[in-house]
């Protein structure tokens, strides 16, 4: 197929295209435009015949109907999803994750798209209400990162409800694994304890997490795309398993073989009202969709990812002295 895969210069992205392209897909690739002409995690993936990089900004409408045209299949990335920086800057969220949104549903719909998968998060659903968490808890916007994705997926299930376009929402839990930004919990310890760091600042250790290592989070969305049954549909991918961030970083740094101790930074804490206390998927409907299970066990994937980080080529890429919002 020809798909259209926004967002592919970032962590998700990049482990997506790269799967899309050894499966034989022609895949035409956004990665957000600068004057480095850098195109993010695309560098480090393989030149090819079925790999055409666009730079640009879902936030143009011109540019997102130029990138739907000749496209069978979008996979929706593309957004601003740190949400110490959604504090700071709420209408850059908007304009990206919404406006941004609803320019590339307009332009699927015009250019005939077949399938649009929107990538959701489990942010939306805020602390659980009860668990595990399926796809008819409430949503509850506790930051203005969630806030912009509940409304991104509104508008993308608006255009399946209104126009016919084949929508399907995929809401993946906490993805891990290589490339990953150092804002997020598992590569800021990693990175920490690899640079020599015997303690390790974190914010609020009690919330739980599902995480999920990337390949199994891609493989998850990709089985939706290619299920009928998933169209105009909100589906979990998760593992079911949960673990608080205290939990996570002693088994990172048993891995690792360290003796850090963790320090606690307050300017890494959410406002109290916004800290998702409690994150634990029900991933019973993508089982019973696609028979999804998760390859990687929580300490296969950790394994894996730190492998990655601890290269020095990999650890020089990221500044571990500094927090990164």
């Amino acid at each position: 197929m020809k798909v259209l895969v926004t967002g592919a210069d970032g962590f998700i992205g990049s482990h997506l295209t790269e799967m899309l392209l050894k499966q034989g897909h022609e895949v035409r690739a956004l990665a957000m435009y600068n004057s480095f002409n850098n195109w993010g995690w695309l560098e480090d993936v393989p030149a090819q015949k079925s790999l055409q990089i666009v730079s640009g900004d879902i936030r143009d409408a011109n540019l997102c109907h130029d990138l739907t045209q000749g496209m069978d299949l979008v996979y929706h990335l593309a957004a601003l999803i740190a949400i110490p920086y959604s504090y700071k800057a709420p209408e850059s969220f908007i304009d990206t994750n919404v406006k941004g949104t609803l320019n590339l549903c307009r332009a699927s719909l015009d250019n005939g798209v077949e399938r649009f998968i929107n990538t959701s998060t489990s942010e939306v659903y805020g602390t659980a209400q009860y668990v595990p968490i399926n796809e008819q808890h409430p949503l509850q916007p506790q930051s203005p990162y969630s806030a912009s994705k509940i409304g991104a997926d509104a508008i993308a299930m608006s255009f399946y409800h209104a126009f016919g376009l084949a929508v399907t929402i995929v809401r993946p839990f906490n993805t891990y694994g290589p490339r990953q930004s150092a804002r997020a919990v598992i590569p800021t310890i990693i990175t920490q304890i690899a640079s020599g760091k015997q303690e390790i600042n974190l914010g609020d250790t009690f919330p739980t997490r599902d995480f999920n290592y990337v390949e199994d989070t891609c493989r998850g969305i990709v089985e939706l795309a290619a299920c009928d049954q998933a169209i105009g549909e909100t589906v979990n991918i998760g593992s079911n398993f949960e673990i608080s961030i205290a939990d996570t970083f002693k088994l990172i740094r048993d891995i690792m073989q360290s003796s850090a101790t963790l320090s606690y930074d307050e300017q890494r804490s959410r406002p109290a009202n916004s800290e998702v206390g409690r994150l634990w998927c029900d991933n019973s409907l993508i089982n019973k969709l696609t028979g999804f299970v998760p390859s990687y066990p929580l300490e296969a994937g950790l394994r894996k990812t730190i492998d990655w980080f601890s290269k020095p080529e990999n650890l020089n890429k990221y500044k571990t002295g500094i927090y990164n919002i």
